[in-house]
């Protein structure tokens, strides 16, 4: 069994409320978004914890975020990490001992404060397609209007369909596919295929966009759980649900990211897949407009995860991909 905090801006009484409350020794307490996907992530989280370390208790602490509050601001606008830092703080004012977080949001490396204690199993990590009349992305209209609030999305679908109109959205997974239901909504929005599956959404899907070529995000359909460097007790209850080849997938696209020093809000990605001692590795890089495109792909030993990433950014780099993705190239 496990318990909800919900944190308000008024510390001292949470803090307060937390004292008095019936304390176990073996009790870690697990910070989160408070968004439905964010919670229904966790609870799978807890459940595998749970299994793992059957003698520890667990408290989910759901903590608000930028990204969470505001809602004016397209993601882009605010910043790498904007899902992340408030649960940062939490970890280093000890209010919570881990934090579960969607692995794209993250950025490509941490503060030595931190450690990235486990990565369980990656769920699906395509982007999903979801018209209103059942179109793929290759067959709907000429002027069609597609929502997305990724940068990336919007440069690989201005990309691959220049003909289309490209919208920002923003809201939490139901507001999107809300706003495809109304009349004068979107022909057809753009969301990750985890999510919707996370949340048993996963037959509004009309199509699922292929990792080859709709490159996704960083570390899509991955979890981080992340903890402080200070505390290996938790890092290593946290270990137990650790998947060694997801790891060694976003280990490959995060060194990637980190030699562009990209992140999520931006038109840059790469996309690792394991196939038993072999990694397939793809990595993309537009201007923002999706007009000029780098694209690689390579295919190597899987114990060379880090390497090929780091490769792979370094020839993106000097292909000029940070001017490219900034809408500087010539």
């Amino acid at each position: 069994m496990y318990s909800i905090w919900f944190l308000s801006k008024d510390r001292n009484t949470v803090t307060q409320t937390l004292k008095c409350a019936k304390r176990s020794k073996n009790l870690i307490k697990i910070g989160t978004r408070g968004s439905e996907l964010a919670l229904t992530q966790t609870s799978h989280v807890v459940d595998a914890l749970k299994e793992a370390s059957p003698e520890v208790e667990f408290e989910i602490v759901v903590i608000k975020t930028t990204g969470d509050i505001d809602q004016r601001h397209n993601v882009s606008e605010l910043g790498v990490g904007v899902f992340v830092r408030e649960l940062e703080v939490a970890l280093l004012d000890n209010r919570v001992d881990l934090a579960v977080h969607s692995l794209k949001d993250m950025p490509s490396s941490l503060p030595p404060e931190f450690t990235l204690a486990a990565v369980p199993y990656r769920e699906d990590p395509r982007d999903a397609f979801i018209s209103r009349n059942g179109e793929t992305l290759e067959e709907i209209p000429s002027g069609s209007r597609i929502a997305t609030g990724s940068v990336r999305r919007q440069a690989l679908v201005k990309n691959i369909r220049p003909d289309l109109v490209v919208e920002s959205v923003r809201g939490n997974v139901p507001t999107r596919l809300g706003k495809l239901d109304l009349e004068d909504g979107p022909d057809a929005i753009i969301l990750a295929v985890a999510g919707l599956k996370r949340l048993g959404l996963h037959e509004r899907i009309t199509q699922h966009l292929s990792c080859s070529n709709f490159v996704s995000a960083v570390g899509q359909g991955a979890l981080a759980l992340e903890t402080r460097a200070s505390d290996p007790t938790t890092a290593a209850i946290a270990a137990k649900i650790n998947h060694e080849g997801t790891l060694l997938e976003i280990t490959a696209e995060r060194a990637f990211l980190d030699e562009i020093g990209g992140g999520c809000s931006a038109s840059v990605t790469a996309h690792a897949k394991i196939r038993g001692e072999r990694l397939e590795f793809s990595a993309f890089a537009s201007t923002p407009d999706g007009t000029q495109v780098i694209r690689e792909s390579i295919v190597d030993e899987a114990s060379n995860a880090e390497n090929v990433g780091r490769k792979m950014g370094e020839l993106f780099v000097e292909r000029g991909a940070r001017q490219l993705v900034a809408g500087n190239a010539n």
